[in-house]
């Protein structure tokens, strides 16, 4: 049997005594400076561990439009009537396009997101909406004042009946008050309402009124409805069946307007004189939103630099009530560049899948304001496209 002894005479790595080993200053110094060089090692590391970096690239779009990016969408505003939703674009180059309506289509939905009729057509006007001059002096009340108690009585009661739907603070309806009061009292000695009856022309104050007037999707001041007896029937959704009035607020042309509504009257005789006048006051009115909310989809095409796209409530000729309005919105769809077909997305995403992680990432996400009307708080989602990135609150 081998011994242990003989088993250590093969030993290649022997031991040194402790006792043959002498320490030394100059090994002391070295295993210091050896110790904290490891020590600073691995502060280095641990700080750069511990370190956020942020790093910024620029990519530029290579589609096939040149110097110009496509943008679809398609939006749904709850609480913003078509009437006055615009879509504006801008650009650090200049670029400020309002309103834009060629490529884009609007659609009046409910407070559910549902719609309640056909397309809504805005209309164009060239000119500003024209008013009487200033006038000193207090203006003569001829207008029959509305409120909620006794609304549905007048509009059921007269074949015509037109309502200017104001706010006493809005400099618009400020302007339009003295024709407006001076051709409900013409239109009361020519129609009187006691013996003719025809048409009756009404105010409602907003400020004091704010159920009617939401009852009815008022957001912008002066806002003219025309109701017609027996054509305000309210559908399964509760929106209102009238026109809007959009024409020039001068007492000449109020006045002619509602001359051309007696003489639409089966029971009025048309005069030949107002035969002509009939197109432009045809083209003075439109149907009115049917419901308070708007759906808004379409295209634009922007520059490829840093620019914004924005949804707002916008009228060179109305007021709006900051605390009243709100902007809650869902995007149903917002993407850049060429649309890619359902299949051929399915079909990548089988390929890559990680990608159906970054496309279209904002579709389907809600903006709402959960507050109360009256809170003065305005919710609105400005999109900014910055070096083709996509910055969104």
């Amino acid at each position: 049997m081998i011994s242990a002894t003989k088993l250590k005479s093969v030993d290649f790595y022997r031991k040194i005594p402790r006792d043959l080993t002498e320490a030394s200053l100059s090994g002391a110094g070295l295993s210091i400076l050896a110790a904290l060089f490891m020590m600073f090692l691995f502060g280095m590391e641990l700080s750069n561990y511990l370190t956020v970096s942020t790093s910024t690239s620029v990519i530029v779009d290579k589609s096939s439009d040149h110097d110009y990016l496509r943008i679809d969408f398609n939006i749904s505003f709850p609480a913003l009537s078509c009437e006055f939703a615009s879509v504006d674009v801008s650009d650090v180059l200049g670029t400020n396009r309002l309103n834009i309506t060629k490529t884009v289509r609007k659609f009046s939905i409910d407070s559910n997101l549902r719609p309640t009729g056909s397309e809504f057509h805005s209309g164009t006007f060239a000119n500003a909406v024209k008013h009487d001059d200033e006038v000193e002096g207090e203006s003569v009340e001829g207008s029959l004042a509305l409120t909620t108690h006794n609304f549905d009585n007048y509009v059921h009661q007269f074949p015509i009946t037109v309502v200017n739907f104001y706010a006493p603070w809005c400099s618009w309806c400020q302007r339009l008050k003295p024709a407006w009061e001076k051709t409900a009292k013409l239109m009361k000695e020519r129609y009187d309402p006691e013996i003719d009856g025809r048409i009756i022309l009404a105010k409602v104050d907003c400020t004091l009124e704010a159920d009617l007037c939401r009852r009815n999707h008022i957001q912008g001041y002066p806002s003219i409805r025309i109701f017609r007896r027996g054509s305000d029937v309210r559908s399964e959704h509760g929106h209102h069946e009238h026109e809007s009035y959009y024409g020039d607020r001068d007492t000449e042309s109020l006045v002619q307007f509602m001359e051309s509504l007696v003489a639409s009257l089966p029971t009025a005789s048309q005069k030949p004189a107002l035969e002509d006048k009939s197109n432009a006051a045809e083209n003075a009115k439109r149907p009115a939103p049917s419901a308070g909310g708007c759906r808004i989809e379409g295209y634009v095409r922007v520059k490829k630099v840093p620019g914004n796209l924005i949804i707002s409530a916008r009228s060179d000729s109305h007021s709006f009530d900051a605390s009243q309005m709100n902007m809650s919105h869902v995007i149903n769809n917002l993407f850049f560049g060429k649309k890619v077909t359902p299949r051929a997305m399915s079909d990548v995403k089988l390929l890559i899948p990680y990608i159906g992680s970054s496309h279209d990432r904002l579709s389907g996400r809600s903006f709402s304001n959960t507050r109360d009307f009256g809170a003065n708080v305005t919710v609105s989602e400005i999109f900014y496209m910055k070096n083709r990135k996509t910055y969104y609150c």
